[in-house]
Formats: C-alpha cells, sequence, structure tokens
C-alpha cells in the first residue's frame, strides 16, 4: 500500500505553475506539503516515452531520483479526434519552444479543417504517477470528453481549455471558474484515483 502521511512533503515533477496551482487546491486540507521541481531547481527530463503513463513514469522517478522525496508527476494531453488522437502526448510541444499554447489552438483549428467541423470531438487525458524512494510506483488515469469550439472563448484555465466545451456543459474550462473546473476535470478524477489510495482517509480533501 502507498499511502502518504500527514506532514509528508510531495514534490510535483512540473515546472508548470498553472499545474503548480491546481494540485495545491485539490490538495488543500490534505496535510501534505507540495513543493515544485521548480522551487528546488530540479531539471526537467526530456519526455521521451511513447505514452502518457509513460511519461508521467518517467518523471516521477527522475525526481525521486534527483531530491529523495516522494514525487508527484503529470503527464496530460489534449486529444482531437479529427486529427487522430493528436496532438496527445505532443500537447505542449505544439506550442513551439517557447510552449505558445495560442499558437497550439490555432494549429488544431487549422489542421483540424473540415475534418473538424464535422466531428469537433475532443477529449483531455491526464496520468498521475506517484513515486516512492523506495522504487515503488503507481498510475492513476482520469478523462473527460467534449468537443472543440473556434474561437477560443474565455480568459482563465491554461493551455488548450478556451477551445474545449466539456459534455453536459455550454462553457469552455477557460470560462469557468477554477473551482468548478477542478470538479470536473481529466486532473481531477485522475487526482480522485491517487487520493482514494494514497491519502489516509481523515485526512483526504472534502472528507
Amino acid at each position: 500500500m502507498m499511502r502518504l502521511k500527514r506532514g509528508d512533503r510531495l514534490v510535483l515533477a512540473s515546472h508548470n505553475q498553472g499545474k503548480l496551482a491546481e494540485f495545491q487546491a485539490l490538495l488543500q486540507g490534505s496535510g501534505v506539503t507540495l513543493l515544485s521541481a521548480g522551487d528546488l531547481g530540479l531539471a526537467e527530463p526530456d519526455e521521451t516515452e511513447d505514452s502518457f503513463a509513460g511519461n508521467a513514469r518517467l518523471k516521477a522517478r527522475a525526481a525521486v531520483s534527483a531530491c529523495g522525496l516522494p514525487a508527484l508527476s503529470d503527464d496530460s494531453g489534449f486529444c482531437v479526434r479529427a486529427l487522430e488522437g493528436r496532438p496527445g502526448i505532443f500537447s505542449a510541444r505544439w506550442g513551439g519552444p517557447e510552449r505558445d499554447f495560442g499558437r497550439a489552438m490555432q494549429r488544431v483549428h487549422d489542421e483540424g479543417g473540415a475534418a473538424l467541423s464535422a466531428d469537433p470531438s475532443a477529449w483531455f487525458v491526464a496520468v498521475l504517477c506517484l513515486a516512492l524512494p523506495d522504487g515503488r510506483d503507481a498510475l492513476f488515469e482520469g478523462r473527460i470528453d467534449g468537443q472543440v469550439v473556434w474561437p477560443p472563448r474565455g480568459s482563465g484555465g491554461h493551455g488548450y481549455d478556451p477551445i474545449f466545451v466539456p459534455n453536459g456543459d455550454g462553457r469552455s474550462f477557460a470560462e469557468m471558474l477554477e473551482a468548478e473546473k477542478n470538479v470536473i476535470s481529466h486532473r481531477a478524477r485522475a487526482f480522485a484515483a491517487f487520493r482514494d489510495a494514497c491519502l489516509p482517509a481523515e485526512d483526504r480533501p472534502g472528507r
């Protein structure tokens, strides 16, 4: 069993400030202190695997090796049916070296073309990996389905949020309050699985 304890320090294996804020909100009340790889000056490893799970495990294990603390990594992406699941694991790289998501969203629109107009189906996937210094790790996956909208809508969120409307809601992720998005997002769903498996029952957020 891979349970964290109240008072433990957990490293988020990411330099992405948007993800850090999201995970801090999700962990609120857990008794676990979240640090980021950026806070500790850890290098970001190259994401060389061919799946979300593979990249999540790679990042978590790299963080554990570098700092000796339990690490939680996230590999997530935006998948568009008209683009045969792309950008997928390459979601951040679609924005170029600067990770310009305005450019990445424009690319989804341009490359999707008529196929995207005919079928705007899309989904976000997140896979979390908790890795411990003793060599154990565990994976947790979440997914949310919806559709691509154009032009981008809303000023909140990050990444592809302005062009994604989840099924059952008329707003893009970027038009929602962060707290609303955190209830239904792919990352929240993966986190719920992580929470149930890895946080003590009495310390779980929302309990």
